[in-house]
């Protein structure tokens, strides 16, 4: 679904709301419109924010993309962050099954802790649903007799709600975040479970994620062992996640792993770097995860094959190769770091062909090309923030990225300004 038609529709019927919501766009690669695009850290598109009082509130829409989703979802975001709960029919028409819900129990309306509450749901109420009640009876769950102030936390996964007392701003944004993750997230095709894998992969602890067929015999043996070492290595910086199968096609292109392999499991640390074992057995799970806090288990570097014949002017770089062609070959190397369905990619890709057969006859240049989404990249090297990206290394190992224009002269002109001649080399051979 297109959302450019859905959001005229939603802007139409939103401006004779009470109060107006005003819904708005920007072209982020116009030239006088790129500061604001990096100032609201825009880093795809489309991307929608949501900006209140004059703009000192900014938060991310994670609503949905049809004209009454949008609208539903804006006048719920522009009425009142926190809704009473006055009876027990309120209570069950506020609180989703399937959704997280913060309920603030208080013994009147007023007063810090009652403060702190609205402050907190007006912060976070892109993300979840906040309401407030005078009688904890109300609840469909927990213990009924309380007064508050308590914050109860209603979720659909492990204990089913979670109290907490702390109205400390830092405190509730913590109990909140914390609390309104499942031990271990379900990946699979049921979309009640989707915001939770989103919160999964947004948040920046490492990640354990087991991949296996949810239908197999030892599936629940795989689940309950995969569970009792997410409940051991869940305060040390760790989210847990099994995945079914049939759900994470994706996932296994990006990873670069085989159905062949499950039962697997694989971690990723925020730098990259990866970990992996493959047909992994339920009474296995936990003494590999240990080997891994151990330090004791290798990383897992995704490439593709080594290609057998390398001859054509622009070479191909896998992982695997990388350090041989790119870091180990003493020679000067202009990379470019692309995405086969890229289509900025495809443009640049007959110029570099070009600019490979100008240097045919010099043996101290190579142009080649390395496909991003089959293979990993060292993050630590190269910044890539979009495709195509180009790096040049000297033959000496000094490294830079080229922002230049994508013309073949312009290319070759920054080859030559950063490249190492020959006698150079030999001079930083004398050198050393």
């Amino acid at each position: 679904m297109k959302l450019a038609p859905e959001y005229e529709k939603a802007a139409s019927i939103l401006s004779s709301n009470d109060p107006p919501v005003i819904l708005a766009k920007v072209d982020a690669n116009e030239e006088k419109n790129r500061e604001l695009a990096s100032q609201f850290q825009v880093q795809g598109f489309p991307t929608i924010k949501i900006l209140r009082n004059g703009g000192k509130v900014v938060q991310d829409y994670k609503g949905p993309r049809e004209a009454d989703g949008i609208v539903d979802y804006l006048k719920k975001q522009s009425g009142p962050a926190t809704t009473e709960i006055k009876s027990a029919d309120d209570a069950s028409a506020l609180i989703d099954k399937n959704k997280v819900v913060i309920v603030g129990v208080f013994p009147k309306f007023s007063g810090e802790e009652y403060e702190n509450f609205n402050a907190l749901a007006d912060k976070l109420r892109s993300e979840y649903d906040f309401s407030h009640t005078l009688n904890a009876k109300h609840l469909p769950r927990g213990e009924s007799s309380v007064t508050g102030p308590v914050v109860r936390l209603f979720k659909p996964f492990d204990e089913l709600f979670v109290d907490f007392y702390d109205f400390n701003m830092e405190a509730l944004s913590k109990f909140v975040e914390e609390s309104s993750v499942p031990i271990v997230t379900v990946f699979n095709n049921d979309p009640s479970n989707h915001p939770f894998v989103v919160k999964f992969f947004d948040n920046p602890n490492v990640k354990a994620m087991m991949f296996f067929n949810f239908t197999v015999d030892n599936a629940d043996s795989l689940k309950s062992k995969f569970r009792e070492s997410a409940e051991q290595y869940r305060q040390q910086g760790i989210s847990f996640l099994v995945g079914d199968l049939e759900a994470s096609q994706g996932a296994f292109q990006y990873f670069g792993l085989k159905e062949n392999q499950v039962p697997l499991i694989v971690i990723q640390h925020n730098d990259g770097k990866k970990f992996l074992k493959t047909n992994v057995e339920p009474d296995h799970i936990a003494t590999w995860l240990k080997a891994y806090k151990d330090g004791s288990v290798e990383p897992f570097k995704k490439s593709e094959p080594i290609p057998e014949v390398n001859n054509e002017s622009v070479k191909v770089v896998v992982a695997d190769n990388l350090q041989d062609i790119v870091f180990n070959s003493g020679k000067n190397v202009l990379l470019e770091i692309y995405a086969p369905w890229c289509s900025h990619c495809k443009k640049l890709a007959p110029i570099l062909e070009e600019v490979a057969v100008s240097y045919q006859s010099n043996p101290d240049v190579i142009i080649a090309k390395l496909d991003a989404t089959a293979n990993d990249i060292p993050r630590d090297t190269f910044d890539v923030q979009g495709y195509p990206t180009v790096y040049f290394r000297s033959a000496s190992g000094q490294i830079s990225q080229y922002d230049g224009s994508r013309k073949k002269e312009d290319i070759i002109d920054f080859i030559e300004k950063n490249r190492d001649k020959v006698d150079q080399q030999e001079s930083v051979k004398d050198e050393l």
